[in-house]
């Protein structure tokens, strides 16, 4: 079986993580393959954040649990979040950006952390406090929030697969 399948099937989402910082180039690394997932057309409709300050990453979590009517954090104590939205104006978008999430998340694998999609990110990026935010990073146009690939090293063993069902796969010969 191939690396690239492998890796495929041996992803899981990661929901403990350690307080350690993954290095900016390994991030960059998991970006830039986001960066190289189909999109409608070759649009490239979506954009990706890589919020590694500390700071800015729990304001991120309050807000995202402000959605939830909760105190707790969602991103689970991981470090890094790469923020994934897509332009509205292109029929795709959320197509285009779940594909940047799964890309994402199977080369942070690849690169040995561990990763899970926190959503709220439309809800989030709704919000007066989400917007603000994107104007504060110089981000102009109507983009939708698709997900948040939160990303770190993994406290404890990683979840196992549940099996998959008997019904997931019907060929037609």
């Amino acid at each position: 079986m191939s690396d690239v399948i492998q890796n495929m099937i041996t992803r899981r989402s990661v929901r403990r993580y350690k307080p350690d910082m993954v290095p900016r180039d390994v991030v960059e690394k998991i970006a830039e393959a986001g960066t190289y997932a189909a999109t409608g057309l070759g649009t490239q409709s979506p954009i990706i954040i890589a919020v590694m300050d500390k700071e800015v990453r729990d304001r991120l979590s309050r807000l995202n649990a402000k959605i939830l009517n909760s105190d707790s954090d969602p991103f689970y104590g991981a470090p890094v979040v790469l923020i994934v939205l897509a332009e509205k104006k292109y029929m795709t978008h959320t197509y285009d950006g779940t594909l940047v999430m799964a890309n994402l998340m199977l080369a942070a694998h690849d690169q040995k952390l561990g990763s899970c999609w926190i959503h709220r990110a439309k809800e989030e990026f709704e919000l007066p406090e989400g917007r603000e935010f994107l104007r504060s990073l110089g981000i102009e146009g109507d983009y939708e929030g698709i997900g948040h690939c939160i990303l770190g090293y993994t406290d404890g063993p990683e979840p196992k697969a549940a099996p998959r069902k008997e019904s997931y796969v019907y060929f037609v010969e």
